[in-house]
């Protein structure tokens, strides 16, 4: 089949074109943006063509966009009334999953890593499609497992039919589509209950506060009334140790080169689905040992006495861990947040625990908000000085001022947002170096 995706550079579209060019179909795109960014790497290594002008399509070309697009884009426009087949990009997904044996790794915060811990596992033992939101897809056609990353945003992944269904946490987010937290839960429990099996971390209320009692449900975490537990944890500069009870028996010790407890649980989540799989305990614990983040998930590069940090981090738990991880590998040095928000609507909604999370440093700037699916005048009174004004000593900065940042020795500088933070990161190198 051929397909033509719209927003190609985006994550998700990106991922998406991925797995289907993997599986044997034609595949090009369009996007707006220009420049590069990270998601062109694995597009590029399959050929896939990506458009900035209109341009001729086959005939029985289907069309695939995702919302945040906006239904009066003009290419998507100018496809429909050329009678071309147009598809959301959520319902591909869905078609894709009901043809596999598909686990969709679910939570407000921590999809992206435990799903490519998962994939990692299971793709170096029994082989497995996979799409992780860094832009990582990857398509098998011998394997009818899937590996998916299922994004609760506009509530898509209820157009998903998974076979197992993974929930990492559930909090307050995407108030631009959601009506409250109520209506969050509720979605991810119809999630839940699509599935024939659900994995799910017990430490978090929210996800106890869903009634789950007609399916089959392992809960994991730190506290002792879950299926599978971690006990014995410690977290040092060089990472984090653990050993894993299940049903209170002895299972193993792993020693995790990552940071901060919220990694020690994903990895659980990860350990209890691979085992579903009967993947072996010895295949578990090295490829656990051995793994690498995804792209954008506190990613280090190290320039002289400075340690830069590029991070996905975009909601306050996730700015709080991401802090947290700095503090225990970095505990000696300064810890400089930089954070570019995105969306108009988190931060209005959320702004008491941006000011309280990115107080936790020991300075903090932050850039204007970047949105491109929301309007500035439709929140005339929400901008980015709301945290600035919130937190003693923080600072305004742009790609212009980036300098600012040349005044912090022997720190650590953690650059933090979904939106496209890249060019403030390479023009500080560049003055770094």
């Amino acid at each position: 089949m051929k397909y033509y995706l719209l927003g190609i550079k985006g994550s998700g579209m990106g991922t998406l074109a991925n797995i289907l060019h993997d599986l044997g179909n034609e595949v090009s795109g369009y996007d707006d943006y220009r420049g590069h960014k990270y998601t062109e790497e694995e597009l590029n290594k399959r050929n896939i063509k990506i458009y900035y002008e209109p341009h001729d399509l086959e005939e029985g070309t289907i069309v695939s966009y995702s919302k945040a697009m906006g239904e009066d884009h003009k290419e998507l426009q100018r496809v429909k009334n050329l009678g071309f087949e147009i598809k959301e990009y959520r319902d591909v997904m869905g078609d894709l999953t009901k043809k596999l044996n598909t686990i969709g790794i679910s939570g407000t915060h921590g999809k992206t890593t435990t799903s490519w811990l998962l994939a990692t596992i299971i793709n170096n033992t029994l082989g497995c499609n996979y799409f992780v939101g860094d832009g990582s897809g990857h398509g098998d056609k011998n394997s009818d497992i899937f590996v998916l990353e299922a994004d609760e945003y506009n509530k898509h992944f209820l157009s998903y039919y998974p076979n197992i269904v993974v929930i990492i946490n559930i909090e307050l987010d995407h108030v631009e589509c959601y009506d409250g937290l109520d209506d969050i839960i509720n979605s991810f429990k119809k999630f839940g209950e699509k599935s024939d099996l659900v994995v799910a971390c017990g430490d978090d209320k929210n996800i106890r506060s869903i009634d789950f009692s007609d399916k089959d449900v392992v809960y994991y975490g730190l506290e002792e009334n879950n299926n599978v537990v971690a006990r014995n944890v410690e977290l040092t500069e060089n990472g984090s140790s653990f050993d894993v009870y299940i049903d209170n028996q002895f299972y193993e010790h792993f020693n995790l080169p990552l940071y901060g407890i919220h990694m020690i649980l994903n990895s659980l989540a990860a350990i209890i689905v691979s085992k579903k799989f009967n993947i072996s305990k010895e295949d578990i614990k090295k490829y656990i040992e051995s793994f690498v983040s995804p792209k954008r998930r506190f990613k280090e590069e190290k320039i002289n006495d400075t340690v830069i940090i590029d991070d996905y981090a975009h909601h306050p738990t996730e700015i709080k861990v991401t802090l947290e991880s700095a503090r225990q590998k970095y505990p000696d040095k300064e810890l400089v947040a930089v954070f570019l928000p995105n969306t108009y609507s988190r931060t209005e909604a959320l702004l008491e625990d941006f000011i309280k999370e990115l107080s936790l440093t020991d300075k903090t700037y932050v850039m204007d908000i970047e949105c491109n699916r929301e309007k500035q005048e439709d929140y005339p009174n929400v901008t980015s000085d709301l945290i600035i004004n919130g937190i003693n000593g923080s600072e305004k900065i742009s790609v212009d001022s980036v300098d600012k940042l040349l005044k912090h020795k022997n720190a650590v500088i953690c650059f933090m947002s979904c939106a496209n933070i890249s060019k403030l990161i390479d023009k500080y190198k560049e003055l770094l170096k």
